[in-house]
């Protein structure tokens, strides 16, 4: 079987067989397909699409192309569920949803991903945590997931390895707002995982990879039906992308913030509602909770009285990072050379959060090319939401740049990306929809 006859296949708009689908992962997995065809048919599947039996086959199959976990032989006393999103710029939900979770009786076996086009990746910002093991062996992973109830990792070699180099190819080229992809990529990890339950977090809006309602509501109803094909209930909220989420865009920064967050030193609004809207879904979805009103209060109050903080120290720990994290973050944490405020003058009206994302990569904060070290310090933080009023006091960002050049370009990105307004916007629902079907 020849790659150039997939590629011609799909270029034409045709269909993959079962069998030229087997053909494509095995090649991913054991890289003897080169990148120039993956590029050459991730670009023919971007435009030409894939049916929905072609996405079901392409997912088991990168789901089976490596270690599939097993938690039944784990003596877990509660449900083993998870959340994945479809990436934004400042999505760190995972670092507060995770040990809210746990906190609430359930196991997060969160394996995640690199930044992927203008979107930030969960990896990239976990290991800006010194000592922390992104990639541990599976062993440490079950480990520190049934002691401690959730572990934040990378997507390790064994572990779905057609997805990692088509995912690793796709973000450099240009293909990843495919719907077929995107839903064979995310669940292909998941299914690996050994999930009883997954909720997805869809996002719309500026920075999404899905930037209208119809698009966003598509992937959701594409994931939820490819899942079920597999055996593994989801649901999915629509949720705002609009604007960053949280204050914080950049590697470190995020990790900054989550911290604060669980400390419930400053909990940002929008980020705090879709935290506990998506932590709640997990709860109910998962047979912890039958309400989501109660599900609510209970992520709440897991919060509030440390107890997720406390959670996500052990989870810290375990990976080996500072036993102290929590306490003493900022003394652990890389920090950016230069600091810059942006200053404009209005309501802050609109934001090409797109933007936002590709002038943290400009920082050195995202990938230009597969494999390339990032500068974990840099990017925006105290970034105002819409409707604020800004001035001289109240800045747009403060940016965290490398060196002062860097830092004025980031500068002239931030105010191209925003408009301001005599008046305040009206106000925009964060959580649009939730999707079951």
């Amino acid at each position: 079987m020849l790659v150039t006859d997939l590629i011609r296949a799909k270029r034409d708009g045709g269909a993959l067989s079962a069998e030229q689908i087997d053909f494509l992962v095995a090649g991913l997995a054991d890289s003897s397909i080169p990148a120039e065809q993956v590029s050459a048919l991730a670009m023919a599947i971007f435009f030409n699409s894939m049916s929905f039996e072609e996405a079901g086959r392409l997912t088991l199959a990168m789901a089976n192309s490596g270690t599939v976990l097993d938690w039944s032989d784990s003596d877990l006393d509660g449900p083993v569920v998870d959340k994945h999103s479809t990436g934004g710029v400042g999505d760190k939900v995972s670092f507060l949803l995770a040990p809210i979770v746990a906190a609430c009786g359930g196991y997060v076996p969160m394996i995640s991903g690199r930044g992927l086009g203008h979107t930030g990746g969960t990896t990239d910002k976990v290991e800006s945590i010194p000592g922390y093991e992104s990639t541990p062996d599976f062993a440490t992973f079950r480990r520190v997931v049934k002691e401690v109830g959730c572990a934040v990792i990378g997507q390790t070699s064994d572990l779905a390895p057609a997805d990692r180099r088509f995912y690793a190819v796709r973000d450099v080229t240009g293909t990843v707002e495919s719907i077929p992809l995107i839903t064979a990529s995310i669940l292909s990890k998941k299914i690996a995982a050994g999930l009883g339950s997954l909720v997805m977090d869809v996002k719309v809006g500026s920075g999404a990879f899905m930037e209208t309602e119809a698009k966003a509501r598509a992937l959701a109803s594409s994931i939820i039906q490819t899942a079920a094909q597999a055996g593994l209930p989801t649901r999915a909220l629509l949720t705002d992308m609009n604007e960053v989420l949280g204050c914080s865009a950049g590697n470190a920064l995020e990790i900054a913030e989550c911290v604060r967050y669980l400390r419930n030193e400053r909990r940002e609004r929008r980020l705090d509602q879709v935290t506990l809207a998506l932590s709640a879904e997990m709860l109910v979805l998962s047979g912890v909770e039958t309400e989501r009103a109660a599900a609510l209060e209970r992520c709440e109050a897991a919060v509030a009285d440390g107890r997720a903080a406390e959670r996500f120290a052990r989870m810290v720990a375990e990976m080996g990072g500072p036993g102290d994290f929590v306490e003493r973050f900022d003394q652990y944490l890389p920090s950016a050379a230069v600091l810059r405020g942006v200053h404009v003058d209005g309501y802050l009206e609109s934001v090409d959060t797109r933007a936002v994302g590709n002038a943290v990569i400009e920082l050195g904060g995202g990938r230009r090319e597969v494999g390339q070290a990032l500068d974990l310090a840099v990017g925006f933080d105290n970034f105002a939401a819409i409707g604020d009023r800004l001035d001289a006091q109240r800045p747009l960002a403060v940016v965290h740049a490398a060196d002062e050049n860097a830092a004025e370009r980031a500068e002239a990105q931030l105010r191209a990306a925003v408009t301001t307004a005599g008046e305040p916007p009206g106000a925009r629902k964060v959580v649009v929809d939730i999707l079951t079907e």
